[in-house]
Parts: structure tokens; sequence; C-alpha cells
């Protein structure tokens, strides 16, 4: 705190500035005293000689893994990204780390071939040495930049218009480019002996590049509330509202951190704008490994989503949020020795009764159950997709095989991970004792349709795609869980239907097994109608439709003599009876067409009324005409005159 808030040089006096020119001329013309008294010893030159086909070859190797080494990885990155298959983008991410090792290997061939030479001194040694640490920062910022902010919107991980994103990576790589220049002129300072004067003029420079990068991209990120698309209308979310606090944070440090500087306080200026590019730049491999964990759970699983899905996921991604905090703190100037202090403290735990709990055995625990948990989707993806289908179960036998695994799967995860975690469970007995009274009273209804649905897995009565009847709901069975049953009506509305219903009650499965199933089509004719005639068109009708079979072939019934028509019904077996309504229309629209080419009329209820005693009705009409209801008149009086 003491030297944060100590007031040094300022950059911007004049006297510094020669001091920083001289302290700069003399560090050059070390570097090249040395490079020449190495090179003009006859003991340098044979060293150099002898070893320049080696120093030839790594520094070729090293100029060609620069220059051609990212066009190469560049091709293979994007025909991974073209793929469409879960996990593609697991396979593309790792490539592209070969975006930063491949250079990398290149910088590290170069100076090793340097230090073959023979010619680099005691002043030059920790530049060279530098190199492949700058060169890292440089390309790591450079590869974050490009993830990020990706062209794709697939693998972009902030929500951004195209535009923003192309600022987004250039900003990166020039806060990158600083942190790494800020790092030169601290080992050339340190190697020189500067003052602090020559040194804060050095300094102030990169500082204030770096300042305008953290500027620019805290103004990229507080743009996360823009639409990325004219048509964007989604709402704010909560990670959209974290990524504006952080551009906000930063534009304010941006302004904040030279203005420091400029007056004098130097290290507490740096100690604001290096830790927070640091921290913008932890937050981005946050959000880049996030990605990388759904991909990964998709390709494990094998199960396509969004990326917004998957529980496992997203605490996996919130394990590793918690786990950044202490490179967090290290940033912001954080002691290895405090944060030993804090995990010795947090390892103790606290006391719970007679027991002490440890934070270690719920870290235990969580560990082995989301292993177990892993290995049980990645063997029900194994089962959906590979074995199963290569046997003659059916889809609704498959589905069971592959959910009763997973409950096998999850029961034997908790119960491996509570015993390694050595979670005491006698005291859970006493707990179970008491759920088991709460269980018989208030939970039967839950506990009947879980042991219903079990049932349901089991014997598969119904099955996924059947076209069932319960409880006056009808519809295609879309899911089955352990609670409850979810049906799609033919009004395209789910209809969530408790499992217990389908034990304790009747249910119509009409594609149990085949799909056949019998149409019905009443017609009615007049009477007087050739019965014989009237069949006999009816057949042909029957018979001509291709939905219905020919064996069992149809059949036509005269019902019986109605009150206003001969009844017939046309009786038919379909090849598929979720086609039975447009069997029916297509049957009714025939009999209509033939029945009128063939003359046969269709009767429909028709009623004469009959008066008995007509000639009272008059009587009483002429006798009294004021009160007689003319036809289509009304009772109102009349006027004779």
């Amino acid at each position: 705190a003491s030297r944060l808030m100590e007031l040094g040089p300022s950059p911007l006096t004049p006297t510094q500035w020669g001091e920083a020119l001289r302290s700069a001329v003399e560090t050059f013309n070390g570097l090249h005293r040395e490079f020449s008294q190495a090179f003009s010893s006859r003991l340098g030159r044979d060293n150099l000689l002898s070893n320049l086909p080696v120093v030839l070859l790594f520094f070729v190797s090293g100029i060609i893994l620069i220059w051609r080494g990212h066009h190469w990885l560049d091709g293979l990155v994007a025909r991974l990204r073209e793929r469409t298959i879960e996990g593609s983008g697991f396979w593309s991410f790792l490539v592209s780390l070969g975006q930063i090792l491949v250079p990398l290997a290149g910088l590290m061939a170069i100076v090793f071939a340097a230090l073959l030479t023979g010619m680099v001194g005691l002043r030059a040694e920790p530049i060279v040495r530098g190199i492949p640490v700058w060169g890292t920062i440089i390309l790591l910022s450079w590869w974050l930049g490009d993830q990020v902010f990706s062209r794709s919107d697939r693998i972009a991980t902030i929500p951004l218009s195209p535009e923003r994103r192309a600022m987004g990576r250039l900003y990166t790589g020039l806060a990158g480019l600083c942190l790494a220049l800020h790092d030169v002129v601290d080992t050339l300072a340190s190697g020189g002996n500067y003052s602090a004067g020559a040194r804060v003029v050095w300094e102030f420079p990169v500082l204030v590049l770096a300042a305008f990068a953290l500027i620019q991209l805290g103004r990229v990120l507080n743009s996360a509330r823009e639409p990325v698309a004219e048509n964007d209308e989604s709402e704010p979310t909560f990670k959209k509202s974290v990524i504006r606090i952080l551009g906000r944070a930063a534009i304010a440090i941006g302004l904040i951190g030279p203005i420091m500087v400029a007056v004098g306080y130097g290290a507490a200026g740096r100690a604001l704008v290096y830790p927070a590019i640091s921290s913008l730049f932890l937050f981005g491999l946050l959000t880049v490994f996030q990605r990388l964990l759904f991909d990964f759970y998709h390709l494990v699983v094998g199960e396509k989503g969004s990326e917004q899905g998957g529980l496992i996921p997203v605490l996996a991604g919130f394990a590793l949020s918690l786990a950044a905090l202490p490179v967090l703190a290290l940033l912001w100037g954080a002691r290895v020795a405090d944060l030993t202090e804090v995990w010795a403290s947090f390892q103790e735990g606290f006391a719970l009764g007679d027991a002490r709990v440890s934070p270690s055995d719920f870290l235990v625990f969580a560990i082995i159950f989301a292993v177990g948990f892993m290995v049980t989707r990645l063997l029900q993806g194994a089962l959906r997709t590979t074995i199963l289908p290569k046997t003659r179960l059916d889809t609704g036998g498959q589905t069971a095989l592959v959910s009763g695994v997973g409950y096998i799967g999850i029961f034997l995860a908790a119960l491996i991970a509570i015993t390694s975690a050595g979670i005491d469970l006698t005291a859970l007995g006493y707990v179970a004792g008491a759920l088991s009274v709460g269980i018989g009273f208030g939970l039967q209804n839950i506990v009947s349709n879980f042991i219903s649905g079990i049932i349901l897995l089991v014997e598969r009565p119904i099955s996924e795609g059947d076209w069932i009847e319960v409880g006056g709901e009808m519809g295609y069975v879309r899911d089955i869980s352990v609670r409850s049953t979810r049906i799609e009506t033919f009004d395209r509305t789910d209809v969530i239907v408790p499992n217990s219903d389908f034990i304790s009650g009747t249910v119509i499965n009409y594609t149990r097994g085949n799909t056949i199933g019998r149409v019905i089509a009443p017609v009615g004719v007049a009477y007087g109608t050739d019965t014989r005639k009237v069949e006999d068109i009816l057949l042909e009708i029957a018979n001509a439709h291709p939905m219905i079979l020919s064996a069992p072939a149809p059949n036509i019934v005269f019902k019986g003599f109605g009150a206003d028509s001969l009844d017939f019904e046309i009786r038919a077996i379909l090849r598929d009876v979720n086609w039975v309504l447009s069997v029916h229309s297509d049957l009714n629209h025939e009999i209509a067409r033939r029945f009128a080419e063939e003359g046969i009329e269709i009767p429909f209820a028709q009623r004469d009324v009959w008066l008995r005693n007509p000639e009272t009705l008059r009587r009483v009409a002429n006798d009294n005409p004021v009160e007689a209801v003319p036809p289509g008149g009304s009772n109102t009086p009349q006027d004779d005159t």
C-alpha cells in the first residue's frame, strides 16, 4: 500500500527525458559491445562455425513454423468447423491451440539457434530468453481474441455484432502486445539499472497504448446490450449484464490509469491498467473453456443441444469460475502465502454438532459423482446410437433400456461417491425413518407414480410413438418418465398424465405391436332402394381404396331399418390405423359421388305436421277476429273500416 501511494517522478517532466534517452543508448551500446567482443574472439568464431549447420537448421525451421504454421492450422480448423457432428467444436478447439504452439515452437527454435551461436552475452541473454515469453503473450492474446470475438456466430463466446467483434479482435491483440512491451521495458530497465525517472518515461507510452486498448475493449464489451442483428429481440441476460459491467470498469480504469502515472503515481497506475487487461483475458478464457465444456459434454453424451443446455457443463463451468478466483487474486497483487493460508482455513471445515464437515469431502463427492454421471451418460449414448439400433428391440424397448441404465448408473454413482467421501450414513438412517412416515402419508401419490413408471418401463404396455386413449385423452405418447407420461394430442397440445392412471385405469392402445386397425363408415339410403345394389357399390368403393387390406376383405353390413333410412356400414381393415380419419373422409367422398351417379338417394329426416280439426280453428278465428293471429301477421287489434 505504501508503494502504491508513493509519489514518484512524472513522465511529463522534460528533465527526465534526457536521462531516459541516455539510459537507452547505454543499453544498446552495451549489447553492441558484447556482440563485438564475442565475434572478434577467435574462440567465439570457431564455436559459431562449428555450430553453424545446427544453427541454420533451427533458424530456418523456426522461420517456416512462424511463417506457414499459422496458415496450415487455419485450414485444418476451418475444415473441422464445417463439420456438423456433435463435438466438432471440441476437436477444432484442440487444433486451434496449435495456432499458439506451432509459432511458439518456431520462436523457441530461433532462440535456441541464437544461443548456439555463442554471440549472446550477459546483457543480451535475458532479452533472448524472454522472447518466447513475450511471443506467448502475443500469440495467446491473438488466439483469445479470435476465439471470444470469432467471425463465426457459433464459435464467438460473447454475443456481439460482426463489426464489434472485429474491433474486439483488433484491440485484444493490441492489449496483448502492450503486456509484452511492458515486460520488455521492465527487462531492459532491470538489466540497465535505469533510474526511476528513466523507467517511468519509457513505460508511459506503453501504458498509454495499453489504456487505449483497454478503453476500446471496454466499449466493445459495453455494446453487449445492443442487438446483434436487426431482428434480434432477445432479452437482457445475466451474462450480458456481467459483460457490460466489465466493460464499464475497463473504460474507467483505462481513463484513470494514465492520469495517475502522469501525476506521479506510477506504481498505482500500472497496478490498475495491466491487471485489468489480464483480468479481461482471464474472463475471456473462462468463456472459451465454458464453451469447450459444452462441446465435450455433447461429444461424450452424443446428444444435440444448444450451448445453453445441460446441467453438468453448467456446474462444471461454475466450478471452473471458482477455481479462477485464486488466479484473479494473484493478478491483483495477492501473495501465494495469503492464498495458502485461506486454503488451509477452508480445509479445516466447520463443526456440525460432534462431527466436523470438511469441504474436501464435498469436493470428493462432487468429483466422483460427476465422473459416474458422465460414465452413465457415455454408456447411454453408446447404447442409443451404436448398440441398440443393431438389435431387434423396438423403439419403446430401446428407450426403456436406456432409461433403466440411466437410473441404475446415477444410483450407483451417488452410492460410490458417498462411500468414497467418507460420509457417515448412520445419521441418515434416522432421517430416512422420519421421511418414510411422510412418504406414507403425504407423498404416496408421488411414490405410486414412481413405481408405476418403473412398471411401464419394464412391462412396456405403452411405448413412445403409440396412439393411445386414457382418461378421455387421445394422442401419441412422446415421453415416458418415472413420474408421468407426456401425450401429444391431435390438437398439438401436451397432456401430462400420471403414471398411476396407466396402471390402475383403462388404456386403449391403437398401435401396440402393429399399426393395423379398422375403419367403420356408416351410410343410409332411402326406403325402396335395392339393398343388394347398395352393397355391391359399397364393396367396390372399399376394395378400390389403397389403404384398405384385401385380406381380411372389407365387409358390408346391412345394420337394419332406421327411422328415416336403410342403414349400412363399411367395415374394413387398414394398413395403418393412423390414417383412419383420412380414409373415412375418402370413403364418404366416393360414396357421395357413386350414389349420385347411380341415382341412389341419401335421405335426411323430414317431418309433416297434421292438424286434426282445422275447421275448429277457422271457427275460432272468425268469432274472435281481434285475438286471432292472421297468417304472417300479429295479434294486435285491426281496424276494419
